[in-house]
């Protein structure tokens, strides 16, 4: 009987430990952002709560990049409003605009309202900040389609 115990024990330790987030680098910030996805690119919706130094500025986009089945995931929600975590690196972001934390700050545009991007900061090549996603869960509302 106290063997079982010690294995229950052992294993259900495991899985917490499995659960925890990984380390966030030193040059890099941890974001929750709620919004829609169409294909790799994110786009910020407006936060239902406000949590100060957590918020990515409604119309962002960011470039969705992680493992192939949690992109797979991701892709099957189009059209549905989702919360996605993950990574920005802050050699990415521009130091104007407003913070996310963790010494990270995103402007809104990065040319003037005629812009092509449309909306995020740029990373050289893509146009967009890119995200490590992490997870992502469901969250209320839908996406508006265009």
């Amino acid at each position: 009987m106290k063997t079982t115990i010690f294995f229950l024990a052992a294993a259900l330790s495991v899985s917490l430990q499995a659960q925890e987030p990984k380390p966030v680098p030193k040059d890099s910030a941890r974001v929750s952002v709620p919004g829609c996805s169409k294909g790799y690119v994110f786009t910020a919706a407006r936060k239902a709560e406000v949590s100060p130094g957590s918020t990515v500025p409604e119309g962002t986009h960011l470039r969705l990049n992680g493992p192939k089945p949690l992109m797979a995931d991701i892709k099957r929600q189009e059209g549905s409003m989702i919360e996605i975590t993950g990574l920005i690196k802050t050699g990415e972001i521009i130091e104007d605009g407003g913070g996310v934390g963790g010494g990270v700050r995103i402007r809104s545009g990065t040319g003037g309202p005629s812009s092509p991007m449309g909306g995020a900061v740029a990373s050289a090549g893509s146009g967009y900040v890119t995200i490590d996603v992490e997870g992502w869960r469901r969250i209320p509302g839908e996406c508006r389609t265009h």
